[in-house]
């Protein structure tokens, strides 16, 4: 590691190769944690390469537990974090207004680093307990049109990176990382992003594969659409900027869209929204994401019509049915 180090902060990169092995020796344990800080310290303070995203994703995809939900043809829907914005729980609830619509979804989630609270974090409070196995988790999809994919279970190489993030407590290239390695391997995805940069490279990478995706990125920092202001919107279809009033909804200040200040808040939120009981704000924004996600899902639908499902989804309830047969 000693050269590694040296090699890159003589403001070098690394090849894809190189990148990949790195991250597979960190997974085994072969570096100590002031090792590993160090490493992650690098990319705090320069921008990380094409080369090297595809190295680190394909060494977590290396050494993840998979998992095939292939029949069920699911979607995930999550963004990096690492805005520093503390919303709410924005794309956790539009998972299940997507599967209140129809489309199955692999949800990929881990507790919060760089902010308060995570997927993982909300969903443990209301009382979900994680597992990986695998006929729970195809029940779930079955019944409740949703699994939740609690991240260090499938990636038993975060052993050795957790405790040191979650010390660190600052956005790490393992935000970047979280969306690009679902261990189930969806053909859709929704990922927000917390920069233009970053988005890029995920238009970039996600460009050599088969997936139906859009990638998203609020003008104002948000790794969501926040409807604070336009957002930039990047798929097969097209490479995109959108206002709210695009989306038939309205704009909305930044403190409208404020997770609290504990997780008790957060998931109270959570609650109200599922249940009908937001604020237009908070309602707007999760139907935003989840319209996204439905458009993204099905070629073949337009805009207004995805905007329309999702709120359909929310309003009738049945987001709140899926939830609460995935709970249950």
């Amino acid at each position: 590691m000693k050269q590694i180090l040296n090699h890159l902060f003589e403001y070098k990169t690394l090849d894809k190769a190189q990148a990949r092995e790195i991250l597979v020796n960190i997974g085994q344990g072969k570096y100590n944690n002031a090792q590993i800080t160090a490493f992650l310290t690098v990319y705090m303070m320069r921008s990380i390469t094409v080369e090297e995203l595809e190295g680190f994703r394909d060494a977590m995809l290396d050494l993840c537990l998979s998992i095939d939900l292939a029949a069920y043809d699911p979607m995930d829907v999550c963004g990096t974090g690492g805005d520093g914005k503390d919303t709410f729980n924005i794309s956790t609830l539009a998972s299940f207004v997507v599967a209140g619509a129809g489309q199955r979804v692999a949800k990929h989630g881990n507790y919060g680093v760089s902010s308060l609270c995570g997927s993982s974090t909300v969903m443990e409070y209301l009382g979900y307990t994680f597992t990986n196995d695998r006929d729970f988790l195809t029940r779930k999809i079955e019944e409740a049109n949703i699994c939740f994919l609690h991240a260090p279970l499938f990636h038993p190489a975060m052993k050795y990176i957790g405790p040191i993030r979650k010390e660190l407590g600052v956005k790490t290239f393992f935000n970047m990382l979280g969306p690009m390695v679902n261990p189930a391997f969806p053909k859709k995805q929704l990922v927000g992003v917390f920069s233009l940069e970053l988005a890029r490279l995920y238009a970039y990478l996600y460009q050599q594969t088969d997936k139906q995706f859009a990638i998203l990125h609020a003008l104002d920092g948000y790794d969501e659409i926040s409807l604070t202001g336009n957002f930039k919107m990047i798929s097969k279809r097209q490479d995109q900027v959108l206002s709210p009033q695009d989306l038939g909804l309205d704009k909305w200040q930044p403190e409208q869209l404020s997770g609290g200040t504990t997780v008790k808040e957060s998931a109270d939120i959570f609650l109200r929204v599922l249940k009908g009981e937001g604020t237009p704000s908070q309602t707007q924004a999760v139907i935003a994401n989840a319209g996204i996600a439905l458009y993204c899902a099905d070629e073949n639908r337009s805009l207004s019509d995805a905007m329309a499902l999702a709120k359909e989804s929310l309003d009738s309830g049945k987001a709140l049915a899926c939830f609460n047969k995935l709970m249950n």
